[in-house]
């Protein structure tokens, strides 16, 4: 059989590419805040997030823009069965009900030395499901056969559909919030199109299922055109914009950069608005999967947390990482093999086209152990979702997951990750002291509740101005009922209370002043 390798998930291309735009220091992680457009921003009662300069006019003293990291928990699941492999990634996962699915991509790659071998059994596209999110299992969903049995969790296979030949390994799986979707297309996915085994992509295909296990091809032939389609393809209904959108990766230049360009659509079929991402204050990089989505508690900004791509030459630091005698047999192959590392980023934008990326890595590989440090780790599966905390009496969290442990054996896992609701970014200050002044925005609701968390020794205090920066009687620094704790939806008061119902409709700035201090989002409600 021919070996594909190179057009398949993370193996798309075997030329070595020098690396680019070496990362800022975590310290200087602080984002442009000045606007010198000030206008009105009407937030209602949408919940508000410090993920980029969108509301921030002036941050003063301590006080800076933080990203934050999620933190380690256990592996939920190891990719090892028969027709899984060291290679599974491409995870895609989302709540439905009471019930967590999760599709992720079978891949094995058996590294020897001078080549690496692909062909031992196909790519699949494999289905798990949780009740917690934490718990995973793999249902025996009797559809395809797998060396004479059926007895497995193989939900799609790269066979043949009709006139179509999906790319399942590919895939990116989703419940379409579309509140017109028909019950037969209540799920759906964007899957590369394969017109023969071997084959590089040929676009991307529409697929659809009334039940989330058995799936369909929407139309004949690719919907969407003019990329590689070689890694996950995604797409999801934009609930802000009411459009569906999709995102894919291309290569960019002469250099072939691995980048990311987006469509728009009305009905998932008929596409247009085809645009490559743009990037405020961001180098060119390679960049993988994008994991791109609207975030569900903010549905006004897209984030996608992409994989850096990044080819270290061998050094002395190299050779110390974990594994050094496997990373040189992978390397015997295609050198890039042992030496490309992956990691993810955090980005966000309001257009779902230009994007404020952090060059600082969201998700590191991590302290140096086994199936660490390696091309493939940390490809973060798309996308988060809400899960309990393991805190009894704590509020839900956000968790991700990631991959580690690839090419080395016989699996691939999938570890946990976590995070506070609303936790990507904060402003910060330390006990002296720093302060936010919004723009002016105007908003609905009685009271202003803040995601926030202080030390026994921090505070909050708020105030609220005019248009013009001048203090509201009742509401100003003054008025303000000292805050501090750690909660979700603390709330605001003032000497008189927290109704804020009279300034409904009318232009105000909020400001707050920090101490040793974390403010996460805040929300009129």
């Amino acid at each position: 059989m021919k070996n594909f390798s190179l057009y398949r998930p993370l193996l798309a291309c075997s030329i070595s590419f020098v690396m680019m735009g070496m990362a800022r220091q975590e310290a200087a992680a602080v984002m442009p805040v000045k606007d010198t457009v000030v206008k009105v921003i009407d937030i209602s009662t949408r919940r508000q997030l410090f993920v980029d300069n969108y509301l921030i006019d002036h941050l003063g003293g301590g006080a800076q823009m933080q990203m934050n990291h999620p933190e380690a928990k256990e592996v939920v699941i190891e990719h090892g069965e028969p027709w899984e492999g060291s290679y599974c990634n491409n995870h895609s996962i989302f709540k439905d009900g009471d019930i967590y699915r999760m599709y992720y991509a079978a891949v094995h790659y058996n590294v020897q030395q001078g080549k690496v071998i692909d062909n031992e059994h196909p790519f699949y596209l494999c289905y798990a499901e949780s009740n917690d999110g934490i718990h995973w299992r793999k249902p025996n969903l009797g559809l395809y056969e797998f060396r004479g049995s059926k007895q497995n969790n193989i939900i799609m296979t790269e066979d043949k559909m009709g006139d179509v030949r999906p790319g399942a390994s590919s895939a990116a799986m989703f419940i379409d919030d579309n509140p017109d979707a028909a019950p037969d297309a209540k799920y759906k996915a964007i899957i590369g199109d394969y017109t023969e085994i071997g084959g590089s992509p040929q676009g991307a295909l529409a697929f659809k299922s009334r039940d989330a296990i058995h799936w369909v091809p929407m139309h004949n032939k690719p919907v969407i055109s003019g990329g590689s389609f070689d890694s996950q393809n995604l797409g999801f209904w934009d609930a802000a914009h009411k459009e569906y959108r999709a995102y894919w990766r291309y290569m960019a230049g002469e250099e072939k950069v691995r980048s990311i360009r987006t469509a728009s659509s009305k009905d998932f079929i008929n596409w247009s608005n085809y645009a490559d991402l743009k990037y405020v204050n961001s180098p060119e990089e390679h960049l993988y999967n994008n994991v791109i989505k609207s975030y569900p508690r903010s549905p006004d900004i897209i984030m996608g947390f992409p994989i850096r791509y990044i080819e270290r030459p061998w050094s002395a630091s190299m050779r110390a990482l974990p594994e050094p005698e496997h990373r040189k047999m992978r390397s015997s192959s295609v050198d890039r093999f042992g030496t490309a590392l992956t990691e993810g980023l955090f980005m966000t934008s309001r257009d779902g086209v230009t994007f404020n990326r952090w060059n600082e890595a969201f998700l590191r590989p991590g302290i140096e152990r086994p199936g660490t440090w390696n091309y493939g780790q940390q490809f973060i599966g798309w996308t988060m979702v809400e899960t309990k905390s393991a805190l009894e009496g704590a509020p839900d969290e956000l968790s991700f997951y990631a991959t580690e442990s690839c090419w080395t054996g016989n699996s691939t896992l999938l570890r946990r990750f976590t995070m506070r609701m609303d936790g990507f970014v904060s402003i910060t200050a330390p006990l002296s002291g720093g302060e936010l002044v919004t723009k002016p925005v105007t908003f609905k609701g009685t009271h202003l509740s803040l995601n926030v968390s202080t030390s026994a020794a921090g505070s909050v205090r708020i105030e609220l101005q005019d248009e013009q920066g001048k203090p509201i009687p009742g509401f100003t620094l003054e008025d303000s009922q000292e805050l501090y704790g750690d909660n979700l939806d603390k709330k605001v008061y003032w000497k008189n209370g927290s109704d804020i119902s009279s300034l409904q409709g009318l232009p105000v700035r909020i400001r707050f002043i920090l101490k040793d201090a974390a403010l996460f989002s805040f929300r009129c409600q």
